[in-house]
């Protein structure tokens, strides 16, 4: 049996939504991608330090999927955030028909992939991380398959876009288990699960 850890970077107003990168992603008509954008490096040293030093596989939709394998799949040899990332396994959750070209890569159809996570979970193995993927997110919180929250918060209001928690989640309650913050105001907490739901 593994943990499951989603990573999140939210604005102040919950909203998860292309942080990293103004074409990250547009749908719903997102026009503040790249929000995070001027707290990147000191949050990225803080997430390598604090949630990626352990061992780790990863557990991400088709389009997180796509934007890291671009970033990082033909990195040199000698990165250590990307010789990690690299030998991860990689479950991704996709409809597509297509290969998955990046290293270690295991598709997950859409349509069966809460029971197909459920038996990953099962499995020995070091912790899942869930990285973005907001679509993949949702459907892990409603079917009770998240044990932690890892999210960094930076001061950022953008009014609109795809938020951590949508209306229609089941109550929870969480203990906080770690806390940082960086010197720019981002912050970081890490909630475990209490509700001794997640499989």
């Amino acid at each position: 049996m593994r943990n499951l850890a989603i990573l999140v970077f939210q604005t102040l107003d919950g909203v998860m939504q292309a942080p990293s990168l103004p074409e990250e992603d547009f749908s719903g008509g997102f026009s503040h991608g790249g929000w995070a954008k001027d707290y990147w490096d000191e949050v990225m040293e803080q997430v390598g330090r604090e949630a990626m030093a352990e061992p780790y596989d990863l557990l991400l939709g088709r389009n997180t999927y796509n934007l890291f394998a671009t970033s990082f799949s033909n990195a040199k040899p000698g990165n250590p955030a990307a010789d990690k990332l690299n030998q991860a396994k990689k479950y991704v959750v996709t409809s597509g028909s297509d290969d998955l070209t990046w290293n270690n890569s295991f598709k997950l159809k859409g349509a069966d992939a809460v029971v197909e996570i459920t038996k990953i979970k099962k499995m020995n193995g070091p912790l899942l991380q869930v990285h973005g993927s907001w679509q993949l997110v949702q459907s892990l919180l409603k079917h009770n398959l998240v044990d932690e929250l890892r999210l960094w918060t930076f001061p950022v209001v953008v009014g609109e876009g795809k938020r951590l928690f949508e209306s229609g989640e089941i109550s929870s309650k969480y203990k906080l288990i770690n806390f940082a913050k960086c010197p720019s105001g981002a912050i970081m907490h890490f909630y475990k699960s209490l509700d001794g739901r997640a499989i």
